[in-house]
């Protein structure tokens, strides 16, 4: 608890000297004045990393500085503060549990969501309410290019996916074909696997025979944020 004591005394530290209240803070990640407050006074459990990465990003700092890990204030290196809006407002915020509340990795294509990716892939980090704890480490969010899957996922929204590697047909999921990552609506006969678009313009994709042995899922759509 010790180390939060320190790390709130930053985070109100640099706070004040941008002038920003405890609600401009929190309500851009989804956290509402009384979290805030219990973060400055270490109060906090466990502070996780996502949450040290937003809260630096909010705050322009270094998240070494942030985390104690660097006596240099810097600056944050990352993406732009517009990546952590989310569809939570801060009056949502306030009657959702706090604990439920998780900052999730924004990456900026389907690609960089999965396999092996460095940190610098992920370009921010979206608030998202996670009822069940275990879904959190295996939940991200990606940024979709194209416009294959119109009008439910246009290009520029943002999906939540669930990682996993295997689900129902008919749902949406991320599929891998060889290093081509794509977002389609699966359905699989145990031989013939059918990846098909929303829009009438991109013809289904057939995955058969041998080609089967290089495509696998890799990840569930469960929401659709829209770009505004």
């Amino acid at each position: 608890m010790e180390k939060n004591v320190e790390i709130g005394k930053r985070i109100k530290k640099r706070r004040e000297e941008l002038g920003m209240t405890q609600e401009a803070l929190g309500s851009p990640l989804g956290f509402n004045k009384s979290t805030i407050q219990r973060y400055e006074a270490g109060k906090v459990a466990k502070i996780k990393l996502p949450i040290i990465e937003a809260m630096a990003q909010r705050l322009n700092v270094s998240p070494e500085w942030l985390a104690l890990k660097s006596d240099d204030m810097g600056e944050y290196h990352g993406a732009p503060d517009s990546l952590l809006e989310s569809k939570v407002s801060s009056n949502v915020a306030a009657v959702l549990p706090q604990e439920k509340i998780h900052m999730i990795p924004v990456f900026g294509s389907v690609a960089a969501g999965f396999g092996a990716y460095a940190s610098s892939d992920v370009i921010g980090y979206i608030p998202l309410y996670i009822e069940n704890d275990f879904d959190v480490v295996d939940t991200i969010c990606i940024i979709v290019k194209g416009q294959s899957m119109y009008p439910k996922i246009e290009d520029g929204d943002r999906i939540v996916v669930r990682r996993q590697d295997s689900v129902d047909n008919g749902r949406v999921a991320v599929v891998m074909i060889g290093d081509e990552a794509v977002v389609k609506r699966v359905n699989f006969d145990g031989e013939r696997l059918e990846l098909t678009s929303f829009n009438p313009e991109y013809p289904p994709r057939i995955i058969e025979g041998e080609e089967l042995a290089n495509c696998h899922i890799v990840g569930l759509v469960q929401q659709v944020i829209k770009a505004l």
